[in-house]
């Protein structure tokens, strides 16, 4: 079983780590839905993690078809994470029609090296779900990200269990989103899945003292992954009650 945490800073990166995951997943802005990390955040995890470190190529929020212009920036990125000796590299790209944009993923996967790639939640928006992860397979993805097209996995836990089954140790099926560790256990069961994503986030206090009434929606602390829940979700995972 691994867990693999969304770490939003090095920080969070860091948390994950302390607390048991199995792989960190690296971006910013989670708010979002997970952007590409600097230069500087990329290799300051290179250097601090000894788990698995993956990197999220997304140079916008918004959806998942991409120009021209934008892939150049993300093979860019890509050459970037494998220059920095990260282990692999996340994206996802559809076409105007609701397909994985066969032409487009081909070019960024010739660029990735040896790296791992995992297609992320651009599967849930796809028109046919079960075309699309032959079309992963086909593309030699190691792994697929998805809610099975819900608000939550545990809501789309059926299907997810589908796609496990269909997959056959072809691709790795990792429910993500909603993911926690009360619910972890039951997700685990219902789905057969081996590999889970969460964030398990935390708000944390902000240390200025100093905070003008007008500008205290820009005053919050930061958004960061939590050592203790961390913890929970991997405990959870790894109860032998489930």
């Amino acid at each position: 079983m691994i867990l693999e945490i969304a770490a939003n800073s090095v920080a969070s990166a860091l948390a994950a780590q302390q607390g048991g995951a199995g792989r960190v997943e690296l971006c910013t802005a989670l708010e979002l839905g997970g952007l590409t990390p600097s230069h500087a955040q990329i290799a300051l995890a290179r250097e601090r993690l000894h788990i698995p470190l993956y990197v999220l190529i997304r140079p916008r929020a918004g959806d998942f078809l991409y120009s021209d212009l934008e892939c150049e920036v993300m093979q860019r990125d890509i050459e970037n994470c494998m220059a920095l000796g990260c282990d692999g590299v996340v994206f996802g790209m559809l076409d105007a029609d609701g397909k994985v944009d066969m032409p487009r993923c081909r070019a960024l996967i010739a660029a990735t090296g040896n790296m791992g790639v995992t297609f992320h939640r651009a599967f849930d928006l796809t028109r046919n779900s079960l075309s699309s992860l032959d079309d992963l397979i086909e593309l030699g993805c190691e792994r697929v990200l998805t809610s099975g097209g819900q608000a939550s996995a545990l809501e789309g836990a059926a299907l997810i269990r589908q796609w496990v089954e269909r997959s056959a140790g072809r691709i790795t099926v990792m429910p993500g989103a909603g993911v926690d560790a009360g619910n972890i256990g039951k997700l685990r069961e219902i789905t057969g899945a081996s590999e889970f994503h969460a964030s398990a986030k935390r708000q944390h206090p902000s240390g200025m003292r100093w905070q003008p009434e007008l500008l205290k929606d820009m005053q919050g602390g930061e958004l960061r992954s939590d050592v203790e829940q961390i913890r929970s979700i991997a405990a959870a995972l790894n109860s032998p009650g489930h």
